[in-house]
């Protein structure tokens, strides 16, 4: 059996399309697998209320492509699920990428021959043969529905916020519960609540989360970075993180305790207000030293404090973990929303 392609790629996010183009650019024949009717990938699949990138959009956004780049214009800080969308279905249509891209199919198996070549299996029965196979299906697209008891015998609606109604969901005047308080329960939470008649938020472990304080971009800031994205990307590329390196010069390369006490909170109420996963930054020490990660950890406890009124909410959802190990949240009014009289935190 002869080669259909170089390269089968499996997945049609931003990893995907990124990976389809460079095929090309290097002179290979590739094809994308893509289960989703459309390009997108996470962004495809998540569209639930408050859905939006934890990365500033400016910086969540392809490089490779300077004239994109100068030509896209953000509306926002963080941008929403279908800002981000629309981003990669323009990107999709600009490289012509969608010619070699198999919406609405699955990979079922992938077998490694004796001629060290691959055979990929689709559920559309179609085998095809190629040299390389990449798998660009992220860590967050297998959706996880819990074995709870009684699940099946509930005769209410159940929505998953990762295979979230493309129409979206009407909650006014329902009684709602959400059962999990990650990145999209974080998200969701304050938005529904917005609609329910009542809210109950089932929680297993409270998660560290900063404020995003999102805001519309402004046009001198964009032209700002739009003037000089080569060197912004390139700061961004020297972190550990790929993002935030603008920030650099503004972090003072010092360990927690290398500073007094009023120093160090000052540090922190000022990453606080600008917001966002840099926060982790304030030091250099924080995900080394556990006495060091202990006072971020305490100042956002502290925060929960100051802004959940009630104490024993306030403290279920306070995390006594290490901050930055689990994966941290970017939240706008999320401990403000438990304030209300039609929210509720079950522990």
């Amino acid at each position: 059996m002869s080669d259909d392609c170089d390269l089968v790629i499996v997945g049609a996010g931003f990893a995907g399309l990124y990976m389809l183009h460079e095929a090309r650019r290097l002179g290979l024949q590739a094809r994308v697998i893509e289960a989703g009717s459309g390009v997108g990938g996470t962004w495809y699949w998540n569209r639930y209320p408050g859905a939006r990138c934890d990365v500033p959009s400016m910086e969540y956004s392809f490089g490779w492509d300077p004239d994109l780049q100068r030509e896209w214009e953000w509306t926002e800080r963080y941008a929403t699920q279908p800002e981000i969308l629309r981003y990669l279905e323009h990107v999709a249509d600009r490289h012509d990428l969608r010619r070699d891209i198999t919406f609405d199919t699955r990979v079922t198996a992938a077998h490694f021959d004796d001629a060290d070549r691959w055979r990929i299996h689709t559920d559309a029965g179609e085998t095809i043969g190629c040299r390389y196979v990449v798998m660009a299906t992220g860590c967050l697209s297998a959706a996880n529905l819990p074995d709870i008891p009684g699940r099946d015998d509930f005769t209410g609606a159940v929505y998953h916020t990762g295979r979230w109604p493309h129409d979206g969901v009407d909650f006014t005047g329902l009684r709602v519960a959400v059962i999990g308080t990650g990145s999209s329960g974080v998200q969701s939470i304050p938005l529904i609540a917005e609609q329910a008649a009542h809210l109950t938020v089932f929680q297993r472990t409270p998660a560290y989360s900063v404020p995003a304080h999102n805001r519309p971009l402004d046009p001198n800031e964009v032209a700002a970075i739009k003037a000089d994205y080569r060197n912004w990307r390139e700061a961004a590329r020297a972190t550990t993180t790929g993002f935030g390196g603008h920030l650099r010069d503004e972090v003072e390369p010092v360990g927690a305790f290398e500073v007094d006490d009023t120093t160090r909170r000052e540090v922190y109420e000022q990453r606080w207000d600008v917001g966002g996963l840099t926060f982790m930054g304030s030091f250099t020490d924080l995900l080394f030293d556990r006495a060091a990660n202990e006072t971020a950890a305490e100042f956002v406890r502290s925060r929960i404090r100051e802004i959940v009124h009630d104490p024993v909410t306030a403290g279920a959802l306070s995390p006594h973990t290490v901050i930055g190990c689990k994966r941290m949240c970017v939240d706008t009014d999320y401990y403000a929303t438990f304030n209300r009289p039609d929210v509720e935190l079950v522990d």
